[in-house]
């Protein structure tokens, strides 16, 4: 097959959770053990770092392979989904897997694939070890597609789990309570193996101590250990200038030990959770990893591993902004954001999988945009997979809400016309569904 012939096969023969929702998630683990055997149990081949969580995983597993990268090593990152290239989903120190490479594992293993009645993220998460093993990585930072203990991804025995924090998604498939969602994800958690939490909520807290316990895996809550804030010096929206502060090392001398002006080109004031997230699952990583190393790890983390769509700049005069907001808490943590920045009026571009409670999201955001004093208005699109939300149908859920904007199928139509309606010192966000900022970036 060729390489396009080999993407047909797999995204249509093979169900995919992020294309056709429900129907493609499977609630067992054993397909993939069987995978794994089959394919000579590549995830005991390389050294790696699992990382879970509701938001903040796919920043936090970047920041862990750039840092690692500095480090001199041969890193294997494992993130899903990819925007625009499905091999953006495997990579080796920043560069994806080889399209050759795609086509010879599902050409060499199709008969087995057909056997085990592997998914696509089954499928794919073989590719992804096997690929790492042959390479010899030295280590492979894994992001969990869905929940943790489920999860196709949880065959390995990591150096380190790192769960960033829980909120209400998925729960459908993972449960309606943070204490339920906290327990799938709780199912990457190995025996003696260290874990890093990098929230301390209430609800969540003792779900992970009692399961951490009771497999004798050292557990530590990043939020406890550091702190980090915004910079004063704080002015270009492209990156996040911030300080931090190393609880353990302050003692009481907190105001003299903060270490200031530091640098993340992952912008957002989100990730400051993230960043603290990651000093922490440095600290108890076994590996020769100094301050300096960390600090240029986030610093070049775009350079460094190809990251796209957190806080994405693709416009300038007037600035234009994507950002993957899909979930409550990661769109309150951009509402954050918008709420610091200088512009005189936004110009919102928004599209939907079918299955968020869109109308609620809707509102939300509406009663936020207005309580920012500033003029907006609102474009609507759909993102170009099977699941999208026909803009038709989210332009009349909008509308029975009060909230009139115009409807577009392409959203490059929808970035056009909002680019040329806005002023130079406007600002034009593209956020909602993940396909949606892909489709931009493509």
């Amino acid at each position: 097959m060729t390489y396009q012939e080999t993407l047909d096969f797999m995204f249509s023969q093979l169900p995919m959770y992020h294309r056709i929702g429900a129907a493609a998630y499977k609630a067992d683990i054993q397909p993939t053990i069987d995978m794994m055997a089959a394919l000579g149990n590549p995830e005991c081949k390389f050294k790696s770092i699992h990382v879970a969580g509701t938001n903040g995983k796919g920043s936090v597993s970047h920041f862990l392979a750039s840092i690692l990268q500095e480090a001199g090593y041969k890193v294997g990152l494992y993130t899903s989904p990819h925007l625009v290239d499905f091999r953006e989903r495997i990579r080796i120190n920043g560069e994806m897997i080889p399209q050759q490479n795609v086509v010879d594992f599902v050409d060499h293993n199709r008969n087995m694939f057909g056997r085990l009645h592997l998914s696509f993220f089954e499928m794919t998460v073989g590719m992804a070890f096997d690929y790492f093993a042959k390479e010899k990585v030295d280590i492979a930072v894994i992001e969990v597609g869905m929940g943790g203990r489920l999860d196709s991804t949880n065959v390995i025995t990591p150096l380190l789990s790192v769960i960033t924090n829980i909120g209400l998604d998925h729960t459908q498939f993972l449960g309606y309570t943070l204490e339920k969602i906290a327990g799938e994800k709780a199912g990457i958690i190995k025996p003696g193996v260290p874990v890093v939490i990098g929230e301390t909520q209430p609800e969540t807290k003792p779900v992970f101590e009692r399961v951490a316990a009771e497999r004798h895996a050292p557990i530590t809550f990043a939020d406890q250990h550091w702190r980090v804030r915004t910079s004063e010096s704080n002015r270009d929206e492209s990156r996040l200038i911030f300080d931090m502060l190393d609880l353990d090392m302050s003692g009481d001398r907190e105001d003299d030990e903060w270490c200031h002006g530091l640098v993340s080109q992952l912008a957002g004031s989100y990730q400051l959770k993230n960043i603290a997230t990651v000093f922490e699952a440095v600290r108890q990583l076994p590996l020769p990893l100094n301050g300096n190393i960390v600090e240029k790890g986030i610093a070049h983390v775009v350079d460094n591993t190809h990251l796209h769509g957190r806080w994405q700049t693709i416009g300038e005069a007037p600035l234009t902004i994507c950002e993957t907001a899909h979930n409550a808490p990661g769109i309150d943590s951009m509402l954050g954001k918008l709420a610091s920045m200088p512009f005189r009026a936004l110009h919102v571009i928004y599209g939907c999988v079918n299955d968020k409670d869109y109308s609620k999201i809707l509102s939300h955001l509406h009663a936020e945009f207005t309580r920012l004093g500033k003029p907006f208005d609102w474009r609507f699109s759909q993102p170009s997979v099977p699941r999208g939300l026909p803009v038709a149908d989210l332009q009349a859920a909008a509308a029975t809400l009060g909230i009139e904007g115009e409807a577009y199928i392409n959203v490059k139509d929808a970035i056009v016309a909002a680019r040329t309606a806005a002023a130079r010192s406007d600002l034009v966000l593209v956020t909602g569904s993940i396909f949606l900022i892909a489709d931009a970036l493509a």
